[in-house]
């Protein structure tokens, strides 16, 4: 409003001069015309300026606010620098993914060891508000690691972020941070691979086997010259078993490089499975793996109980038949049984004459005729009557 009654009254004194020089002669007033409105100008140009810092501030002022709204890298703050245990400290945070949930932890050693180095069953956990930010109490403890101390917030879920803040906590040992044994730092670049398949004697039993890939890449600022990997595998709920297996190899420093590692589970193993890939005390990668089921040692089982009580029953059978007596026969019944001669009937004309008919060519006698001792069982081969004597008398020639 200021520059604008500036403005006119400017202007009003310029028309009146204009005027007053009307009257006066065509060149001068032309002369006093041109400084008028040089006037006017310069009047408009001195009200102007003042303004244009003030649109310069404000466009800076909504320029910070859109970049404070934009989340940036994840940072912390801290109220305090150092503290004793029992005490409590003050947490921000600033540049982090819009409703995340975070831990807060005090950790030993820089965290070199991972979270092996910090105070887990005194962390706390927070979620960030709508513009990336947050605030918590967390409680001061003794790390199981000696300091140098931080305080590490990480994501739980998501993509990965963390950020550190140096603390000291008091009255707790310091101690120098570690050496690299290997003198490179590696990391996963890509995400792992089991290279491999499962064949016919996997399916009888055969212990399942896999090639873990991944590709590593040294962050360190010294090569590092066949690093010692652990691979862990796990079932379950059940925690990982590690199996030292070194790389034959070096990753120079700034590089990557594929590593290959075998992977063995146990005989007969099925199910889902977990390996797992450390390194320098950190796990870098874990993998799932789903093993199928080995029906051939199924199939082997149920043919075992079938045929193996079949087999027994077969042999018990035997056995019965070959140590079981011989049945006696009873009245009336056509089989035919052989008993033993005695010396009677060794004696006896019948048998003679059973050798004598058989030699001529005569019939045998079968189990049904009369001289068959075995068909009259009342009868003794002594008593039985003779088949070749007759009661009748033979005719003569001739005679009727």
């Amino acid at each position: 409003m200021k520059g604008e009654t500036g403005m006119s009254t400017a202007t009003t004194a310029a028309a009146a001069a204009a005027h007053r020089t009307a009257s006066a002669g065509p060149h001068r007033a032309a002369r006093r015309a041109l400084a008028a409105l040089a006037l006017c100008a310069a009047s408009a140009l001195a009200f102007a300026l003042p303004a244009a810092p003030a649109l310069a501030a404000g466009s800076a002022a909504e320029s910070a606010v859109r970049a404070d709204a934009v989340p940036g890298k994840p940072s912390v703050q801290l109220s305090e620098k150092e503290a004793g245990k029992g005490g409590s400290i003050t947490v921000k945070g600033r540049g982090w993914r819009p409703k995340a949930l975070l831990t807060l932890l005090i950790c030993g050693q820089n965290m070199i060891g991972g979270t092996n180095a910090c105070a887990n069953g005194d962390g706390r956990a927070v979620t960030t508000g709508a513009d990336g930010t947050f605030r918590k109490s967390l409680p001061v403890a003794e790390p199981p690691k000696p300091c140098p101390c931080v305080v590490h917030v990480a994501t739980v879920t998501g993509a990965a972020d963390a950020a550190d803040a140096a603390f000291k906590v008091a009255g707790h040992p310091v101690a120098p941070l570690p050496k690299e044994s290997s003198g490179g730092r590696l990391a996963v670049l890509d995400q792992p691979r089991l290279a491999g398949s499962s064949g016919l004697l996997n399916w009888f039993g055969a212990p399942p086997q896999r090639e873990l890939t991944v590709t590593v890449g040294n962050l360190g600022s010294a090569p590092a010259k066949d690093p010692v990997f652990e691979v862990g595998t796990s079932h379950g709920v059940f925690a990982p078993q590690w199996e030292e297996q070194q790389w034959r190899g070096t990753v120079p420093a700034g590089k990557k490089a594929e590593v290959k590692l075998p992977v063995e589970l146990a005989a007969g193993a099925h199910g889902d499975y977990q390996i797992s890939l450390k390194y320098g005390g950190k796990v870098l990668v874990e993998q799932p793996w789903g093993v199928g089921r080995p029906w051939g040692v199924t199939l082997f089982w149920v043919l075992l109980c079938l045929v193996v009580p079949t087999a027994v029953f077969r042999a018990g059978m035997a056995v019965v038949d070959r140590v079981r007596p011989p049945a006696r026969p009873t009245r009336g019944s056509p089989a035919r049984t052989r008993r033993p001669r005695d010396a009677r009937s060794r004696r006896s004309g019948g048998g003679r004459r059973a050798r004598n008919g058989t030699a001529r060519g005569g019939p045998a006698e079968g189990p049904g005729t009369p001289g068959d001792s075995g068909a009259l069982p009342w009868f003794t081969p002594d008593t039985a009557p003779s088949t070749t004597t007759s009661s009748e008398r033979p005719t003569s020639k001739g005679s009727m």
